[in-house]
């Protein structure tokens, strides 16, 4: 009796155990996805929301600085030889062109990609502006090369800008919620890890009362004068 009552008692033991671990082995499975997805939060809003925002200002300053090397060359008392400004000019181009190509190597949005192709198009007639103004310039005619200069050129550089600021916001949206997925991965860790602390105890407490059940089963019996056994204390 006695040891079919032990046999019963480690069985339901066992499988109790067996559960607590297959809840432990789950919970690690999980905290390794937190954890990965945590990282790849991390990563994701250093390699393709930080360097991208970088390369913005980068492109916004390239920008500006054929607007005001072009401004010069019209206004400027010092006439600057054509193909000066065309080097010039064809720098900044050069230096937009590999910019606009490491950003497309990033992970972009539907909205990302829209905007990009939108200031594509926009740097490309821009560019076609400039050489018409120079030409214009270069022929004497500097009227008809000022008026394009703050007409349709103003016009083409205002929405270039604008179409970068467009990114810079669809960044900063993308890059908070990146951020709010990491804390909502890192509130998820912190619950499976005390679940799993608290799995732990209870571990300990059902081997230290097994232990104990076992001890009092196994406990050596004398016998009394009266011909009776007795636990041993």
């Amino acid at each position: 009796m006695k040891w079919s009552f032990i046999i019963k008692e480690k069985l339901k033991a066992a499988i109790l155990l067996s559960g607590i671990m297959l809840l432990i082995i789950i919970g690690t499975l999980m905290t390794r996805s937190n954890m990965s997805g945590i990282d790849k939060s991390f990563s994701s809003i250093y390699q393709d929301r930080l360097l991208p925002a970088t390369t913005i200002i980068y492109m916004t300053e390239n920008l500006y600085g054929k607007r005001l090397s072009l401004e010069k060359f019209l206004l400027a008392d010092d006439k600057i030889a054509p193909e000066q400004i065309a080097v010039n000019l064809q720098i900044h181009n050069a230096t937009i062109d590999s910019l606009v190509n490491s950003f497309e190597k990033t992970y972009l949005v539907d909205q990302e990609a829209k905007s990009l192709a939108a200031f594509k198009n926009r740097i490309r007639e821009y560019v076609l502006l400039e050489k018409m103004i120079v030409n214009l310039h270069t022929n004497g005619n500097s009227d008809g090369s000022r008026q394009l200069f703050e007409g349709a050129g103003a016009s083409t550089f205002q929405s270039t800008i604008h179409h970068l600021n467009e990114l810079t916001t669809i960044q900063s949206n993308i890059g908070k919620e990146l951020m709010t997925e990491s804390k909502s991965n890192m509130a998820s860790f912190g619950m499976i890890s005390f679940l799993q602390i608290s799995l732990a105890v209870v571990i300990g407490l059902i081997i230290l009362v097994f232990i104990q059940s076992s001890n009092i089963i196994n406990k050596p019996k004398i016998k009394q004068d009266e011909g009776s056994y007795f636990n041993l204390n």
